[in-house]
């Protein structure tokens, strides 16, 4: 980018925040007179009859009674969730996992020991699992909580892996880090666990890992350097880019990825570790989840226990279990992940190191990839689960010539926790991706949306149908990122200015605050940790809460519940909403003030002077470039005419590709029944080079399709191979049990054509011994 175009650039920038935040503003004051109401707006006036000072006395008295029992359960579900705290503190914090596990690796007895463990989960009964099915590895996220959510509950990603047959195996981790550990020993570690679960199952498929949140890029990363150990990746609300966010009219806002700059970059995370003694405090990270929704956080999900006192409590005391239990990081850990990634963005660069010494590649990943994001996610939105792809490609020729498949899904609202927590996403969008798996192993390379429909089958039951949509990597990053990515110039201001914040603290405060911390203040700021606090003041340790537990009790033994009728009830319920929209409306003038504050201070001149030599690279959207002038069309184009019977193979499949209509060269790879009849036709290569040959003749199909039928004879210039070639086709064309529909008229045309140029050449090749020999003679 020029020097004259900056200032247009930051303009463009400040009108755009400036349009965003009043557009943000109308918006939450539309939202908060839709939810108040007509009357709370001051369009209507109250009739006396409404009003509850008029209700019959013996109302109000049942409603007070209510109301107090109701309070008294209330606070002794509070009681219940600090025991448990306290509980599963003394305990040392234990996974949330809904079922039975054994372990069969502990990273602690490792060379660089790590506090991190491999369990095997044990199928409960009725399930019946196979050894020789593909296993999966789920990595949970080390995000201030403990490990488990993904097998939280029956209906969760390891359930549904379980019921379709599948060995499950869980990474955990536990509270305290073993000594000087670091993010690469855990990723050391992660391959070790890998290598293990081969071992178990020799005779399956690579194991599927799949990550959660911050353990998708943990598996992107095991994924990475080690590309030849681990099968399918699935990453499900993963931040890989953590720039990215929603940025124009009509989308939601997303603060997290503001909070790096506001706070002055990474220098924070590590005065908390330091403070702490050189452990950073997950607590932390949590608090910043809780202030991302005050309605729910300060009121809404302790109004609906209130609400429902008599039947919510289990529900909330069982996730509480695993949100109250806060996790550690050492200082190396915390400062690893905010300068690479928090405020870096540097992973998908090829900027981070692996313990190697080699830079972690994504391009060297070899097994399909899939994404799973939602639009409702606020924490990890689409265009930090997404962008990554075009930063990493930069075009969709470049991801078919390395021979990878990408799928993306994108669920329409549910929440980040709801991703990995939610029973219906799991019955949904996590077992259809357990279905299909095989599948999308056998896609062609290339970028695929993944699009799950309901149907009903004649009981009435609910199944799902499967289809994907090949798409354009060009084609996503536009419908992302609709102010092509202008906004994240910003944040590489951002990592500027903490680079500077940081070290002036190494420098100048450093060496005092970790001269005045020890384990001893650093356990009492850890105890005075405000949502610590919450959860041990409200407990048995309080002395002052004696009477709370046989009060509960009494409730329990005489309850008394009122109609959900009752006008006073009612009105709570309506104050109650009065509330949590207050709240709402301050987080949603809290969050558009921040984005505006976070771009005067980062998009100005100044911090644009601070980075000129370091421009964001935006990627494919940075500017149109014709795809074949491209070099990597442009190598693959001068291999036309090089390769032998598998390339003439692939290239075929795609010149047979036509309105949508592919000759079933792919169906019969996913056609198990049909291999052995097969198998003398198919290529005998590793899966990940077949679908970089297959990626590669695309292109060649594609931009080349007459000079790609002319040089077919150079691939198959042995004739047993283009008998064999030839024999295929002719196979598969008349095959039924591999076919959909009947070949269309172009198909049948180029069938028509590649045999006449296989037949024309094999007689050329025939007349030149002879005519060689009348030479002679």
């Amino acid at each position: 980018m020029d020097e004259a175009s900056k200032p247009n650039q930051i303009s463009n920038t400040s009108e755009k925040v400036a349009l965003l935040f009043r557009k943000r503003m109308e918006v939450a004051n539309e939202e908060l007179a839709k939810r108040l109401g007509p009357a709370s707006a001051g369009n209507a006036e109250p009739s006396p009859s409404s009003m509850p000072f008029s209700l019959d006395p013996r109302a109000w008295y049942s409603y007070t009674l209510d109301a107090t029992q109701r309070s008294i359960l209330f606070w002794d579900t509070l009681r219940q969730r600090g025991n448990s705290f306290l509980e599963n503190a003394a305990q040392g914090l234990k996974p949330v996992l809904h079922f039975d596990s054994e372990m069969v690796a502990d990273g602690r007895t490792f060379e660089r020991p790590v506090n991190y463990a491999l369990l095997r989960i044990k199928p409960p009964e009725g399930v019946t699992v196979n050894p020789a099915q593909r296993p999966y590895i789920i990595i949970d996220p080390r995000a201030g909580h403990g490990p488990g959510i993904g097998g939280f509950k029956d209906d969760s990603q390891v359930g549904v892996a379980l019921r379709a047959g599948h060995p499950v195996y869980f990474v955990i981790f536990f509270r305290d880090p073993e000594p000087d550990q670091t993010l690469l020993d855990v990723c050391q570690a992660e391959q070790l666990f890998v290598k293990k679960v081969r071992s178990l199952h020799p005779d399956a498929a690579k194991p599927a890992i799949v990550g959660n949140c911050q353990g998708g890029w943990a598996a992107m990363m095991l994924a990475a350097s080690d590309p030849d150990e681990t099968g399918p990746i699935v990453i499900n609300g993963a931040p890989m880019s953590y720039w990215g966010g929603a940025f124009s009219e009509g989308e939601g806002d997303n603060p997290m990825r503001y909070a790096g700059g506001m706070l002055g970059g990474t220098w924070l995370a590590t005065l908390m570790a330091d403070l702490g003694n050189g452990k950073f405090d997950g607590a932390h990270l949590v608090q910043n989840f809780e202030n991302l929704n005050p309605a729910n956080s300060l009121w809404d999900k302790y109004y609906h226990v209130f609400d429902n006192a008599d039947t919510e409590p289990p529900r909330f005391l069982e996730f509480e279990r695993w949100w109250g239990g806060y996790y550690l990081m050492n200082r190396e850990e915390i400062e690893w992940i905010t300068r690479n990634l928090f405020v870096g963005n540097k992973l998908w660069g090829g900027d981070v190191e692996a313990a190697s010494g080699k830079s972690f590649d994504l391009r060297e990943i070899k097994a399909p990839i899939v994404l799973l994001a939602s639009m409702g996610d606020n924490i990890t939105p689409p265009q930090q689960a997404f962008n990554w792809v075009v930063d990493v490609y930069g075009s969709t020729e470049e991801i078919k010539a390395r021979g990878q498949v990408i799928v993306g899904l994108l669920h329409e609202s549910v929440g980040h926790l709801g991703i990995f927590v939610s029973g219906k996403v799991a019955k949904k969008e996590h077992a259809q991706i357990v279905s299909v798996l095989k599948t999308i192993e056998g896609l062609a390379p290339g970028v695929y949306a993944m699009n799950i429909t309901e149907i009903g089958d004649e009981e009435g039951e609910t199944q799902y149908e499967v289809d994907f949509d090949e798409r354009r990597l060009e084609d996503i990053a536009a419908r992302l990122n609709r102010f092509e990515r202008s906004d994240e110039k910003a944040f590489e201001a951002v990592a500027a200015v903490s680079d500077v914040i940081q070290k002036s603290y190494e420098h100048f405060a450093q060496p005092f605050v970790q001269a005045v911390s020890n384990d001893r203040t650093a356990k009492q700021m850890r105890a005075w940790h405000p949502l610590r606090v919450q959860n041990w003041a409200i407990s048995d340790l309080n002395p002052w809460l004696w009477w709370l537990a046989p009060a509960a009790q009494t409730v329990k033994e005489d309850r008394r519940a009122i109609a959900e009728s009752n006008p006073l009830r009612q009105a709570e319920k309506a104050n109650a909403e009065m509330v949590s929209t207050s709240l709402d409306y301050y987080r949603a003038m809290r969050d558009a003030l921040t984005e505006a504050s976070f771009f005067s201070m980062y998009a100005n001149p100044f911090s644009r002077y601070l980075v000129a030599q370091k421009e964001v690279q935006a990627g494919a959207s940075e500017g149109k470039v014709d795809a074949r002038e491209s070099s990597i069309v442009r190598d693959t184009l001068a291999l036309t005419d090089e390769g032998g019977y598998v390339e003439a193979l692939a290239r075929v499949g795609f010149l047979l590709k036509r309105k949508g209509v592919r000759l079933p060269l792919s169906r019969l790879e996913l056609r198990q029944e049909l291999h052995s009849e097969y198998a003398d036709y198919l290529p005998d290569i590793a899966p990940h080079d077949w679908r970089r040959v297959r990626g590669k003749q695309e292109i060649i199909a594609q931009y080349e399709p007459e000079r790609a039928v002319a040089t077919l004879p150079q691939l198959l210039h042995d004739d047993s191979e283009r008998e064999r070639f030839v024999g295929l086709l002719a196979k598969i064309t008349a095959d039924e049990r591999v076919q959909d529909t009947s070949p269309d008229d172009e198909q049948v045309a180029m069938l028509d054509r590649i045999r006449h140029v296989l037949a024309k050449n094999k007689v050329e090749r025939m007349r030149r011994p002879a005519a060689s020999k009348h030479a002679t003679h």
